[in-house]
Parts: C-alpha cells; structure tokens; sequence
C-alpha cells in the first residue's frame, strides 16, 4: 500500500490504496449497489476527509462501493494529503462526493459528481500525481460521471473558490528545519535512541498516526539501549499525528531519509526526519560526529 507522503506535504504521499479501493467500484449508470436498502449514516467526526463538509449524512455504500463505515475510512484517509496539498480548490469536494455521498431520504438515485467537477479537479491534481509516480485512478475516469445537469455536484464557480483548507496545516514537529553544528548533531543524536538512514517501502494511516514501513536494506546508524536488533529487524517507524501535520521534507518517496527516533510504549517514534543527500555538507557533518559520539 503505497501513499503520498505528505510532502506532504509530502505530499505526506499518496498511496495506493487509492488502487485498493477499485474492487468495490461503482459503475457508473448501472444501479446494482442501489438494488440493496441505502442507508443514510451520519458522517463521523473521525472521517477526517469528509466530517465537516456542507451536509451531515453520507450514503452506505457510497459510489467506490464502500459497504460499511470502516472500509470508508480506511480508504478515505489515504487521500488526505492530496488535499492538505491544494493542487485544485474542489479537490475535498470531488473526494467526498464518493467516499461520503450525499443522502437524501426522498431521492433514491446517487447524487453523483459532475464530470466538469472531475475533470477540473484532475487538471488541477493528475500532474503532481504523476510527478511521485502515481496515474490519475481508474476508479476517478471522469468519463464514469455525468455531463452537468440539475442533479450531480457541479465545480465551485471562479466567485464562489473558497481555501481547500481552513487553516495552513502545521509542519510537523520531526519536519522542522534546523540548523545544528556538530557538537548540537551529536547531542540531537544522544537525546534519541536510534538512527536510521532509509527509503521508504510502504506508508500507512493509522488513526491519526502515519506508519513508515522503509526497505529492508535501510542501515542502522546508531543505536542505544532499548532498541533491539529485533526491533530493526522488520522495522516500522511512526509519525506521530502525520495526517494533522505536513512533511515538506519528505516529498519524493524515491530519496533517502536519516531520521531518528525514540522507543516508547514499544515504538519506534520518529522525532526528526531529514532527507539524505550524498555529498551535502550536513550530512558530512553527521557523518563525522557519529563516528566520535560519546553520549
């Protein structure tokens, strides 16, 4: 399951359960799905796409085929840092309008995105996709969506585009840029109980966590008491509150990453993430103060 990662930010990056998401896909013009009662649900606060969106309940199953409240949340939450990105003003709109469609009690038909809606929103959005190696979805083709008409979400007019977001996301804390000299490195070093120079596998949402699953082949730089070889064995690595905050760091899931970490309540807690670039006088810096550390 591969995900921007927020540059998020990364972008914190998507990833592709946004592929997982096409075994339930709705098709278009045909109502198989709508054969079975729909049940208007009450849109829940940890919905964090979708919870604070103009209208409070949310047809089951929605248009990606989404039968229960926990597939809908788990699939949702992965395209969060498409929009905390703002690549498209509409872009929580056309997002919403399949993870959490609108219900009406005296409408039996989906109300659908319009395929003005889509196609905007993918102008906008595909090419920084397509830049971290992600294809517009399949389950996204505009052409599944109704041309405009009285009854799909049409796009915001040009008067009415109003902030993707209410607020500029927070960097997060691991994310911050710092300044630090050899003698602030080794003691940012001390303060930690391992470092790890990886790539990134894998990345999940878990609550509001992100889980960083790197490759097998990332190097331990340095370790502490605590942390076992066992630990780094199959390692995974957790941001904490990484769907609340962004990464702009971490922006190419293709580069690698020191970051170091503490072990608590028996993770592995990234509290500062950087990436590695070969060669950057930083890093040469690092390089140098790990091989005297004394903690």
């Amino acid at each position: 399951m591969r995900a921007f990662i927020p540059t998020l930010t990364i972008l914190w990056v998507i990833t592709t359960p946004c592929t997982e998401a096409m075994h339930g896909l709705y098709n278009f013009g045909q109502h198989d799905l709508f054969y079975k009662k729909n049940n208007c649900k009450q849109i829940p606060t940890n919905l964090m796409l979708c919870h604070d969106i103009e209208y409070t309940e949310m047809r089951l199953p929605n248009l990606l085929g989404h039968e229960t409240m926990n597939e809908v949340l788990q699939q949702a939450s992965s395209w969060i840092p498409l929009v905390q990105k703002q690549c498209h003003p509409d872009t929580r709109k056309f997002l919403c309008s399949l993870f959490a469609p609108v219900c009406l009690d005296d409408l039996d038909e989906p109300i659908q995105p319009c395929r003005s809606l889509c196609e905007s929103v993918r102008r906008g959005c595909a090419p920084l996709m397509y830049s971290f190696g992600f294809p517009w979805p399949e389950m996204f083709e505009c052409d599944r969506f109704p041309q405009d008409n009285d009854l799909c979400i049409p796009p915001a007019s040009a008067e009415n585009v109003v902030p993707v977001t209410k607020e500029v996301p927070r960097v997060c804390d691991a994310c911050k840029e710092t300044e630090e000299n050899d003698n602030e490195i080794v003691d940012n070093l001390c303060k930690n109980d391992f470092a790890l120079k990886i790539k990134v596998k894998d990345i999940f949402y878990v609550n509001d966590d992100t889980k960083i699953v790197p490759e097998a082949k990332s190097k331990t730089i340095y370790m502490m008491n605590g942390v076992t070889e066992l630990d780094l064995k199959r390692t995974v690595l957790w941001l904490r509150d990484g769907l609340r905050c962004i990464c702009e760091e971490m922006n190419d899931i293709n580069a690698a990453y020191l970051v170091m970490g503490q072990k608590i309540n028996g993770r592995l807690v990234i509290t500062s993430l950087k990436r590695w670039q070969k060669g950057q006088r930083e890093f040469k810096r690092i390089s140098r103060s790990i091989r005297k550390i004394q903690c």
